[in-house]
């Protein structure tokens, strides 16, 4: 069972301001595009190719760099940065089923391109073959696990994406779909929404969630500033 889309039908129901942005920043995979199979078929011939558990490993690794879970595994003589640059290959080599979250495509192609940014955990490399298998398009602003030094629960991504857009972190609101990117969204002080297409249960969160983007659309207030709107 998923969850319904929950946003009032007049604005997204934040605590941020009165529910007006100046941007949007979006995570990537689970959030816009639905890249789980993939990771998943990926991460598991990973770790049983070394001796590890992969149902373990796949509780640990979403929404992070490869690079931190792989150090977080603490497998004596393994090399993290060698080791999260396999996983990028095969990743990249292995794209099917990797599709767009319903209703993103038509959502974003709605926003004005200079308010809205993409920021992802994964390689710039990963990223942009993510996006292309999905039909998204790439934004003027794409923040990936190459442009920063500390990755999500971090705020750093966030902080980046909002400062390249012109604009302040608080004055967004961060659209996520896990744990490490909504604490990390917290952290830059900005409002969150949850995606929750991805999810196979409901997902347990303060934050205001919908399933997919079918059922909100953005509009422009008369101050120029980003609204979300239910269509139910």
């Amino acid at each position: 069972m998923r969850d319904s889309c929950q946003p009032s039908s007049a604005t997204t129901p934040t605590t941020a301001g009165d529910g007006a942005f100046a941007a949007f920043l979006f995570d990537m995979d689970g959030t816009l595009v639905d890249s789980i199979a993939s990771a998943n078929r990926v991460w598991r011939r990973w770790a049983a190719a070394h001796g590890l558990d992969p149902e373990a490993v796949l509780r640990t690794m979403h929404g992070v760099r490869a690079v931190e879970t792989v150090r977080r595994l603490n497998v004596p003589g393994m090399d993290p940065e060698h080791e999260a640059h396999v996983l990028t290959l095969a990743e990249i080599d292995d794209v099917e089923g990797v599709v767009a979250i319903k209703g993103a495509k038509a959502f974003l192609h709605s926003l004005p391109t200079e308010r809205w940014a993409i920021v992802t955990s994964a390689p710039r490399v990963l990223a942009i073959r993510r996006l292309e298998a999905a039909g998204i398009p790439k934004p003027r602003v794409l923040i990936t696990a190459d442009d920063i030094a500390h990755g999500k629960p971090a705020p750093d991504c966030f902080l980046l994406a909002a400062r390249s857009l012109g604009v302040a972190a608080s004055d967004c609101l961060v659209w996520e779909d896990a744990p490490a990117g909504i604490r990390a969204a917290e952290a830059a002080g900005a409002a969150v929404m949850v995606v929750s297409a991805a999810h196979a249960h409901p997902i347990e969160t303060s934050h205001p969630v919908i399933t997919d983007y079918d059922g909100v659309k953005a509009v422009l207030d008369e101050s120029g500033l980003l609204r979300v709107q239910s269509l139910s």
